[in-house]
């Protein structure tokens, strides 16, 4: 077998291929043998049937599986044996003819892995965030402990208030004519909320329980229904009980239902975890400006089939948390191809973050030593709540355990670059609403 490999670009190889003519003769052979044992020609019993005749019958057939068979003989043993590393499929973009006696040539096309020399990563200048605690965190996020425990109670008050929440009965009508859906009863309505025709919520507010009004409203312009946008209409409410809502005073008490041991105990809790997701967040930003940085340095391109696989793995991530949320794509107005196009620059920041740092580890002959291995592994289980044979288990799969290795080798890299970096502290930037006020 012959083989050319021409370089197309630093992502795509072209391989040429010939095959010798006897091994096109034995794979031609085969073929038909494979045809003889269906083959079904009158005056021949299946099996029987000369080679002479199965040629007059199915040499197209015949000469069409030699090839495929010979193409996927030849074609991924050409790729092991010139160490190219595929990212996709190979693409035959050219095929001879199977004829006896002859040799057999084909092209096939296949992205590769860019191989890049990475320039320019030491001494890099970087802002790092000034890590500052502001302690209204900790009441802030308290406050939001005790809403998410917020319950609503019949009220034993006769008028509704604003933040109440009502059963209702009601029926609209549009110049005395009741209109489609425009009614229905011991329907829920949080006032305030908003979450009804403009006007409607307020002019329920100082109504008293098992009262009726007729409430006036106008549906706006753009409303989803055209026979009831722009237009005026009343409708006739009745109201059937009046819910307050009960927020839980943030007291021990509080504290207890949420496994704390006392409001104390929350605080520091509260403020340790948020301190350590703040550092986390500006390291996290640290390491954002350090890929930057490199990439803006060293610029390549990267297989789209990379992009593809990335996208797929980033859709799995997000599917599977808004699955753990009671959510979906659909409930976001969101379909396959519009998340391809809102993370297709994340997908490419992060195939290129991979490719550059493996570099850099090659480069600089960094390895990943048993012992890291290991140090990982208990590290997810203690982080995970996941019992330790639970995880070796796991990473005795070769592909899991090829990407552990991939993962802590990618993290040495990240460290060696930022102690590496000429990092200077700045102050945090405004908030957007801050900056909004002041303006």
């Amino acid at each position: 077998m012959s083989v050319t490999v021409e370089v197309l670009s630093p992502i795509k190889k072209k391989l040429s291929i010939e095959i010798a003519a006897d091994i096109v003769a034995v794979e031609l052979d085969n073929a038909y043998k494979k045809i003889a044992k269906t083959a079904d020609i009158k005056g021949f019993r299946k099996g029987k049937v000369p080679k002479k005749v199965l040629e007059q019958h199915y040499g197209p057939r015949a000469k069409y599986e030699a090839a495929g068979t010979l193409i996927n003989n030849s074609l991924y043993k050409t790729l092991l044996d010139s160490k190219i590393e595929a990212v996709s499929q190979p693409e035959v973009t050219e095929s001879g003819a199977v004829e006896e006696g002859q040799s057999f040539k084909y092209e096939a096309e296949v992205e590769v892995r860019p191989e890049i020399v990475v320039k320019d990563y030491t001494k890099l200048s970087l802002e790092k965030e000034i890590f500052s605690f502001d302690e209204s965190v900790v009441d802030q996020q308290l406050e939001q402990m005790a809403n998410s425990r917020t319950v609503f109670e019949v009220t034993s008050r006769k008028k509704a208030r604003d933040g109440d929440t009502v059963i209702i009965d009601f029926e609209g009508f549009i110049e005395d004519t009741a209109f489609e859906n425009g009614a229905a009863k011991d329907f829920e309505l949080a006032l305030g909320s908003n979450s009804f025709i403009p006007g409607f919520e307020a002019q329920l507010v100082g109504m008293k329980r098992e009262q009726e009004k007729e409430v006036e409203v106008t549906f706006p312009e753009g409303y989803g229904s055209k026979d009831l946008a722009g237009k005026p209409a009343v409708f006739k409410v009745l109201l059937k009980e009046i819910k307050e809502k009960i927020v839980p005073k943030i007291d021990d008490a509080l504290a207890k239902e949420l496994e704390a041991d006392s409001l104390d105990d929350l605080k520091q809790r509260i403020k340790e975890n948020s301190i350590s997701q703040e550092k986390q967040r500006i390291d996290s930003q640290l390491q954002e400006k350090l890929m930057t940085a490199l990439l803006e340095n060293n610029p390549f391109d990267v297989p789209e089939a990379m992009i593809t696989n990335q996208l797929h793995h980033l859709k799995d991530n997000f599917t599977q948390k808004l699955k753990s949320q009671g959510m979906s794509f659909e409930m976001l107005g969101m379909n396959d191809e519009s998340f391809n196009k809102n993370y297709r620059d994340m997908a490419v920041q992060h195939v290129k973050g991979e490719i550059i740092l493996d570099a850099i580890a090659a480069q600089e002959n960094f390895d990943v030593a048993e012992t890291e291995i290991e140090t990982k592994k208990v590290e997810f289980s203690e982080n995970g709540k996941v019992p330790l044979d639970q995880v070796n288990k796991y990473f005795e799969s070769e592909s899991n355990l090829a990407g552990l290795k991939g993962q802590i080798l990618q993290e040495k890299v990240t460290t060696f670059l930022l102690d590496q970096a000429v990092v200077t502290e700045v102050e945090p930037e405004p908030a957007a609403d801050s900056e909004t006020e002041e303006s």
